[in-house]
């Protein structure tokens, strides 16, 4: 082989590599519309996706709402508006203690009724964790409480008693809690 031949092949394969390149670029573009596309679809049928992704544009509500009902939601069914209702508040009340956003704590809160068969009603568990994370004057991990709620919860501890060695827990952190000299 001559050194000009080499360096004719070194040239085209460079060619090559920037054209093939180039040309993934818009096919990588293509395929996220296209998974973009897909996720629409899917809030259109009632928010029934199995997660919020971080792009998801789906109302934590209404997601929770269709999950805890178990079907697809008509935008127009009146049982469905109430609880979403009753979830918008909730997750409302709960966002300024905790550091996740409400399609976190949605996310989370359907990963509790997933872990467990006698999960209470998403309503009720957001709204008992943040009874415990509120009186803390701190941002707390909503996952993490979660994560707490299940152990006590596997453990024997019913719902109420669960709520309570929590918030016996988190009370040490409350701005009021004595400090130690």
């Amino acid at each position: 082989m001559t050194p000009g031949s080499t360096a004719v092949r070194g040239a085209a394969a460079l060619v090559l590599v920037v054209l093939t390149a180039c040309g993934d670029e818009p096919a990588r573009e293509e395929g996220h519309h296209e998974a973009s596309a897909a996720i629409v679809a899917r809030r259109d049928d009632g928010a029934r996706s199995d997660w919020l992704t971080p792009d998801d544009r789906t109302d934590p509500a209404r997601w929770l709402a269709a999950r805890a009902a178990g079907r697809t939601l008509p935008p127009d069914d009146a049982a469905v508006a109430r609880l979403q209702a009753v979830l918008r508040d909730v997750l409302a009340r709960a966002r300024p203690h905790f550091i996740e956003d409400p399609r976190m704590i949605a996310n989370r809160t359907a990963q509790v009724a997933g872990m467990m068969t006698n999960a209470p009603a998403p309503d009720t568990l957001i709204a008992g964790l943040t009874a415990v994370a509120a009186p803390t004057g701190r941002r707390q991990l909503y996952g993490s409480l979660c994560q707490q709620y299940v152990t006590l919860r596997a453990g024997g501890a019913d719902h109420d008693a669960a709520l309570a060695r929590l918030r016996d827990s988190y009370g040490a952190q409350s701005p009021s809690a004595p400090t130690a000299r």
